[in-house]
């Protein structure tokens, strides 16, 4: 049996799913940008990136992406004559970073984030990163 939705005067109609393609995230939607564009031997064309995607992307889909992606420091671009190209700015690594910094900066009890981070972390994520900050310490006094 199809869903059926309520539409207009309280009339029901059936509406199937496969009717549109799944809607995906804004999320998903960065990372398949960002993935593309580091497969991309260099600088890459919003139209470079549109083809990798499958084309099933508009252009104007791509480009505010890649422009929302600008924003948030992850992506770069220089003039390629009338255009731009686009270069990532991080791996994914990097990025995932730069929303946790985000995330802490918005919050004005930074100690209490942290805090309840770190109990959080499992006991290998805590080694690994009491190992991290004393590699950070040494560069900083080495």
């Amino acid at each position: 049996m199809s869903p059926r939705k309520t539409i207009g005067g309280g009339r029901r109609r059936a509406v199937t799913d496969d009717r549109r393609p799944r809607r995906r995230g804004q999320g998903e939607l960065e990372a398949l940008v960002l993935s593309a564009l580091r497969g991309a031997d260099g600088p890459a064309t919003a139209g470079w990136v549109q083809e990798r995607l499958g084309g099933d992307l508009a252009y104007t889909t791509v480009i505010t992406i890649l422009t929302r992606l600008l924003e948030k420091g992850a992506v770069s671009r220089e003039r390629a004559g009338r255009s731009f190209a686009w270069t990532p700015a991080s791996d994914q690594a990097g990025l995932a970073a730069r929303k946790m910094r985000k995330v802490l900066d918005a919050e004005s009890d930074r100690e209490a984030v942290l805090a309840s981070f770190v109990t959080g972390l499992d006991p290998d994520d805590e080694r690994l990163l009491r190992a991290l900050l004393g590699h950070a310490r040494a560069a900083e006094d080495g």
